[in-house]
């Protein structure tokens, strides 16, 4: 009877268990969730968390709180929802970093393709080339003619190694064919705020962040990372126009959740995204900032881990190349 009884205890708890799952499958979100932010306060992905917190908040009933886990690039903020409880309660949002990060540090702590499971594609953001409001250059041939004779002084600021605003300066010198001293920060935030102070000279950064700055006339403004040029800054010359031919740089964001979320608590944070994406004040902000809701196929998990894919792909040669990493 003592083996029938434990076989029949752990069906029960067995049963229990799966009880209590589909329960909270069903019953989510009841209570509040965090979306973590890489970067600091400010920064380009802040502001985009920030713009899509409310509406996917509306959309699944609870509050979503930004919070903003700060260090080594990103990687964490990414440790930090890799290791989470696969419950939905702890959002990861991440921009093109999460397909740097392999090439770029040995002793990552995750693995963005094994220990993730995927919400969807959030935004695509241009990229343009500033200076500080008093650098001696006001248009790019003049940037050219300046930083050709002056490059030993000039410091090109970035959000950190690796950050998309690191790799588009990489770029800007390697077509240029001058190294400039570049000052990394712990995200775009504080970059742009010493930019604003005059503390550093140049900074390549995301519209989202960049397009309100330029129009207030607070920066010089020398070109956009895109083929052609942006709604919201017709004025502003494509870098490709002016010379640097092939010139394109965009930041893309996806949104990420432990490995082992339950499918259904992937689909609601999905539909609340989609929710938010589709709000006519996101949508208004967004076509302001010259900034793209990516297409339908990609506004999934299959099209999140597709892109994922193909940027790691993509960046890891050219990383190589530089010759730069992190411990």
């Amino acid at each position: 009877m003592k083996p029938v009884f434990r076989f029949t205890l752990s069906l029960a708890l067995a049963a229990l268990g799966f009880c209590n799952l589909v329960w909270a499958q069903a019953n989510y979100p009841d209570r509040t969730i965090s979306l973590v932010v890489p970067f600091a306060a400010g920064g380009p992905t802040d502001v985009v968390a920030r713009m899509l917190a409310i509406p996917m908040g509306k959309s699944l009933g609870q509050t979503v709180v930004v919070e903003n886990t700060l260090g080594a690039g990103g990687t964490l903020a990414s440790q930090r929802v890799a290791r989470s409880a696969p419950n939905g309660y702890t959002v990861l949002i991440h921009h093109t970093g999460m397909a740097t990060a392999p090439a770029l540090y040995k002793r990552l702590g995750f693995d963005p393709l094994k220990d993730f499971d995927y919400i969807g594609q959030v935004v695509d953001v241009p990229m343009t080339l500033l200076g500080r409001k008093d650098f001696p250059a006001n248009n790019f041939q003049e940037l050219l003619t300046y930083i050709r004779a002056n490059k030993d002084k000039i410091s090109l600021a970035n959000a950190g190694l690796g950050a998309v605003s690191h790799l588009c300066g990489l770029m800007f010198m390697s077509q240029v064919g001058v190294d400039l001293t570049t000052v990394p920060y712990k995200g775009t935030g504080p970059a742009m705020n010493d930019l604003l102070g005059g503390q550093v000279d140049l900074l390549c950064d995301q519209t989202t962040q960049t397009v309100p700055i330029i129009k207030e006339n607070r920066v010089k403004a020398y070109g956009v990372t895109t083929l052609n040029r942006l709604p919201s800054l017709g004025q502003l010359p494509t870098l490709d126009e002016q010379g640097l031919k092939g010139f394109e740089v965009k930041v893309w964001h996806g949104m990420y959740v432990a490995k082992g979320t339950p499918a259904p608590i992937i689909d609601k944070i999905n539909t609340a995204l989609r929710f938010a994406l589709q709000d006519s004040q996101v949508r208004q902000r967004l076509a302001d900032l010259s900034s793209d809701v990516p297409g339908a196929d990609k506004l999934t998990p299959k099209g999140l881990q597709t892109h994922l894919e193909a940027e790691i792909k993509k960046w890891t040669p050219v990383i190589q190349k530089a010759g730069i990493y992190a411990d």
